[in-house]
């Protein structure tokens, strides 16, 4: 194993990170053409209850396992404590959100008014459990600074998904909710072939990696002080996206019939195409975590800062070209899509574009509070991100003339919001260090 410095870990980590969203959003041209825009729609409404499981059993583990490992580390102790404790306590968390995603499949379906989305969930439903493994594994080897089982594993993950997607997208071609159902299962199969991955890599690490005091594995509790609230945190967005795939659809239905394929356009088009800059500027964020969670207190601040700024050289230039190249990016990666679809995801990728610059940012700041022992201020600042953005989703998105412009519009504020805040905690931060000097 080599340890990487922040620079040539946030690379890494971002260099996986794209490649995986870039197989992704390729996969979106064959995959439309296929399925179309409805059977896109039908896809991404399992999602927000998928990515909210997701949060509270994976999302927030790599940081918190990062951060108890490089902090375990710089103490003179061995990483080895950290992973059996995690790995059960995370397997039970997985386990129990497969559960409840087979358990309220119907109840979902229902809802959304999709009975036929039944089988889809629980299709989905075993990934739960497998990326919460999978987390655990990446949360670890990111703690030792090596971001590149995070990277490969990503990129396994979407290889896998992306063929089998399209071989069964193919086959069911003729039934649009049978190929739905069998993409969500490819995505579980995906997430099993990602967790062998890291298996193998974890035995082959170097017994000189695991040195240092060993005085028995970490508690539980050690884990859950900081994971609770990181996850709280990363939930919090997950959950304000279930709410939307129930909220918009319903708030559309009352004056257009293509409130679904308008849903699919925001959620599955102009969402994955933002993604891709977050998705680089993510390994900011990883690399930041063990890099701040070491350092002294005299130096955490200015990491912190250098990891922020790093963060937005990066994803201004993206935003900007987002903004002057939606069409063409849209013609080429959803051609399949009519003229006026292609006209509206225009004007959501351009109207969304800003939010690719403060959510990069929002992921940086937030990852770094965990890493500075304050997860509950990222709490805070997301938790009010979020409920500014529903009230607007209520207020504008009923609007006829702004229709899902006004979803756009609700989550740019939301991430504003919630990294403005975070920059005023990192500050408030600073002061009282200073302050106790």
């Amino acid at each position: 194993m080599k340890k990487q410095t922040l620079i040539s870990g946030a690379v890494t980590v971002a260099t996986g990170g794209f490649i995986a969203k870039l197989l992704g959003a390729i996969y979106r041209i064959p995959l439309t053409n296929l399925i179309g825009g409805k059977g896109i729609g039908l896809y991404q409404m399992a999602y927000p209850f998928y990515c909210l499981l997701l949060t509270v059993s994976a999302t927030g583990i790599p940081s918190s396992i990062a951060t108890l490992v490089a902090s375990e580390r710089a103490k003179g102790e061995s990483a080895k404590r950290v992973l059996p404790t995690a790995m059960k306590l995370f397997l039970i968390i997985g386990g129990l959100g497969t559960a409840l995603m087979i358990g309220l499949a119907p109840f979902l379906a229902k809802a959304q008014g999709e009975t036929g989305l039944t089988y889809g969930y629980v299709a989905l439903a075993p990934s739960v459990f497998l990326v919460s493994a999978i987390s655990v594994f990446r949360g670890w080897f990111q703690g030792l600074k090596d971001m590149r089982p995070t990277a490969f594993s990503e990129i396994i993950e979407q290889v896998v998904k992306v063929g089998l997607g399209l071989f069964v997208a193919y086959l069911y071609r003729a039934d649009v909710m049978k190929a739905v159902v069998s993409l969500l299962f490819a995505v579980s199969v995906s997430e099993l072939v990602a967790l062998i991955f890291m298996v193998v890599l974890y035995k082959r690490v170097p017994a000189t990696e695991l040195l240092g005091k060993d005085r028995g594995r970490v508690k539980i509790k050690e884990i859950l002080s900081l994971s609770v609230f990181v996850t709280t945190s990363s939930a919090l967005l997950p959950l304000s996206n279930l709410v939307e795939s129930v909220l918009l659809v319903r708030l559309m239905d009352k004056y257009t019939e293509l409130s679904v394929t308008l849903y699919g356009l925001f959620s599955g088009g102009a969402v994955t195409i933002i993604g891709l800059p977050v998705s680089i500027c993510y390994g900011l964020a990883a690399a930041s975590v063990p890099a701040v969670s070491e350092a002294d207190e005299q130096t955490a601040h200015k990491k912190v800062a250098r990891s922020i700024l790093i963060t937005l050289l990066v994803s201004l230039p993206c935003a900007i070209a987002l903004y002057f190249f939606a069409s063409p990016l849209v013609g080429i990666v959803y051609r399949s899509l009519s003229g006026t679809e292609k006209e509206i995801l225009v004007g959501l990728v351009k109207g969304f574009s800003i939010s690719a610059v403060t959510l990069s940012c929002l992921q940086t700041s937030s990852a770094c509070l965990t890493a500075r022992g304050k997860p509950k201020l990222s709490v805070v600042a997301t938790g009010v991100g979020v409920a500014v953005k529903i009230a607007l989703d209520f207020w504008l998105v009923s609007n006829p003339k702004l229709s899902i412009m006004g979803a756009v519009i609700a989550t740019n504020v939301c991430y504003a919001v919630a990294f403005l805040l975070d920059l005023v905690f990192h500050l408030r931060l600073n002061r009282v260090k200073k302050a106790s000097e």
